[in-house]
């Protein structure tokens, strides 16, 4: 489970901003964030920089929206609550990472997001 900077003691970077590219530029395997348009490798490797920050650090938000989701889904107080089983075929999960997703989530919940106290 991937662990957001915050939570190991590291200061969380700002991500590059993500570009949404037009359609015609999509349909064009090669055509990445117009990374293969840059021919000076020092910009080449700041701006995929950039990009690989960017998309870890949406992965990590998303992995935390997730397991807020699975816990909300499991939750005992609800009639229709979910079986860790039921939460792992929905999201494409093994039952025992839905159950680690389920508590991760439930202590983001509990602290509001934040790191808990040590």
């Amino acid at each position: 489970m991937a662990e957001p900077a915050e939570r190991s003691g590291q200061r969380r970077l700002r991500p590059a901003p993500l570009i949404f590219e037009p359609a015609e530029a999509t349909a064009d395997p090669e055509h990445f964030f117009d990374l293969e348009s840059i021919e000076d490798p020092k910009e080449l490797l700041s701006r995929a920089t950039e990009l690989t920050l960017a998309f870890r650090a949406a992965t990590d938000r998303a992995i935390e929206f997730q397991a807020v989701a699975a816990a909300q889904l499991a939750d005992p107080k609800r009639f229709d609550r979910l079986t860790a089983a039921d939460v792992a075929e929905r999201a494409a999960w093994t039952e025992d990472y839905a159950r680690k997703m389920i508590e991760f989530g439930r202590d983001l919940i509990r602290t509001n997001g934040r790191p808990a106290e040590d």
